[in-house]
């Protein structure tokens, strides 16, 4: 895990650029990474990808945070998209997302269906013409689907 001060000077460098920061991941292990996944509106393309890179790059050389090698990833959130944040949740208003929670909620796990709301840390899923209001506080994954 990354410290919350480093955490903040990449999301510091990122928008500094006019992206979002999606999200940052850190694994550690036989090859561990850094992935840090950044989007806009417009979509992100590779020029983009590589200008956060060199930046972060920079940083992290003299933060030097990770005592081992590591591999640095900058990518676009991909079209199945995580959603961590309520934010992410109201953009995608209308999409369709699956959704996995950390316990059971109305006696299951997993939801599949359209996003219809998200207030008060709470975002409603519909699904066969039922709404689920989920906790996101209680969400362990949730990714927008593709729609065919």
């Amino acid at each position: 895990m990354l410290d919350e001060k480093l955490q903040e000077k990449i999301a510091a460098v990122v928008v500094s650029e006019g992206l979002e920061l999606v999200h940052i991941e850190f694994k550690q292990g036989r090859k561990p990474f850094l992935r840090i996944y950044i989007d806009k509106p417009a979509g992100i393309n590779h020029e983009d990808c590589k200008l956060v890179s060199d930046q972060v790059s920079v940083l992290l050389d003299v933060e030097d945070p990770i005592a081992s090698s590591y591999i640095l990833e900058v990518s676009s959130p991909g079209l199945e998209r995580p959603l961590f944040r309520e934010s992410d949740f109201k953009r995608f208003i209308g999409r369709r997302a699956k959704v996995r929670t950390k316990t059971e909620i109305y006696g299951r796990k997993s939801f599949n269906g359209k996003i219809a709301h998200a207030a008060d840390g709470v975002v409603a899923i519909t699904e066969s013409n039922q709404s689920f209001e989920i906790p996101i506080a209680s969400i362990e994954k949730a990714n927008l689907q593709i729609e065919l």
